[in-house]
């Protein structure tokens, strides 16, 4: 026999959670755009609305098409509330690019990084009216908003916490997720957390580890973190579960590139804390001679790192943090 889940799952064309019956976890197919045969391509999203009316907090995971972790984090996340604790809303947006989802591909299918052109156009290219869609169909009716992500390609990540820190509720819904590291980080880049803020919605990125994969440490811990934040501001009744990991705060971050090409080995690993001109990474040529040496350029801590051996001119070397 086979069951099939898509029988109760309505399909619409824009996202009214006033429309979604309370007390209940609903399911819906939101249609964003055609494909090249005209075919609908739809997002699919969960709104659990609890009894009483209050505000509205989203989560939304693949961004990028190969950022899987934050999949089951949300899937997680809705089997694990109690709705008739809820206050308000939880919706969950467990795919948010579709299209590059389907093909493996971290960008979108015109070669764009859905990331950085948000809150896109309703009359550009085919990812500005994408991005534009998203925002204005899904994202301006939260009032909080999560959005999960991993590291890239050949590179990989601690869990750690993108936020500015100079926003007394953005800060709070950051030290909620007992994250390995936080970095301050103002919005202001074209990506869905800057657009969030724009429109005065209090949001955060968490990097929950390593790309095309699903890990099952960083998906407990980052589904923790939302339930201490659903707990500490009043959408359930979850008990908030600080840990005393010791969460380290950076002032700011950057990538250390490489300057010439050859087969890459970095030394630390993520979370590890490095001195200035401790020796990070080296470079060997492909008979297996020592080209370069590269030295961390001010004391910091380690929050990725490139795990690619072959890396051209110009590639990553280490995201390096630095602490307050």
């Amino acid at each position: 026999m086979i069951l099939n889940i898509e029988d109760n799952t309505n399909i619409i064309n824009t996202l009214e959670i006033e429309n979604a019956p309370k007390g209940e976890i609903t399911r819906y197919w939101l249609q964003i755009v055609r494909d090249g045969m005209g075919v609908p391509i739809h997002i699919p999203i969960i709104v659990a609305r609890g009894l009483e009316d209050g505000k509205v907090v989203g989560i939304t995971a693949a961004v990028h098409g190969n950022e899987l972790n934050g999949i089951p984090v949300i899937q997680r996340l809705f089997k694990e509330v109690n709705i008739t604790e809820i206050k308000g809303a939880i919706v969950g947006v467990p795919i948010v690019n579709v299209p590059s989802l389907l093909r493996k591909k971290r960008r979108f299918i015109d070669g764009t990084d859905l990331n950085h052109i948000m809150p896109g156009k309703p009359n550009g290219t085919v990812s500005q009216v994408y991005a534009w869609r998203i925002v204005n169909r899904i994202i301006g009716q939260f009032n909080y908003l999560i959005d999960l992500h991993t590291a890239s390609n050949g590179r990989i990540n601690s869990y750690y916490i993108r936020a500015d820190m100079e926003d007394e509720t953005v800060k709070k819904m950051a030290m909620l997720q007992n994250a390995d590291i936080i970095v301050h980080n103002p919005p202001n880049d074209g990506t869905l957390r800057g657009t969030a803020n724009a429109m005065k919605i209090p949001a955060i990125t968490l990097e929950v580890g390593n790309p095309n994969t699903f890990q099952k440490g960083m998906i407990r811990d980052g589904l923790t973190g939302i339930h201490n934040m659903l707990g500490y501001f009043g959408f359930s009744d979850s008990e908030v579960e600080i840990e005393d990991t010791g969460t380290v705060l950076c002032k700011k971050s950057y990538w250390i590139y490489t300057d010439t090409g050859g087969i890459l080995t970095v030394f630390p690993k993520v979370t590890d804390f490095v001195k200035k001109g401790e020796v990070i990474a080296s470079i060997r040529n492909i008979f297996g001679d020592l080209i370069k040496e590269y030295e961390s350029p001010e004391d910091g801590i380690v929050i990725g790192k490139s795990v690619s051996p072959i890396n051209q001119t110009g590639g990553r070397v280490l995201h390096l943090g630095v602490v307050k």
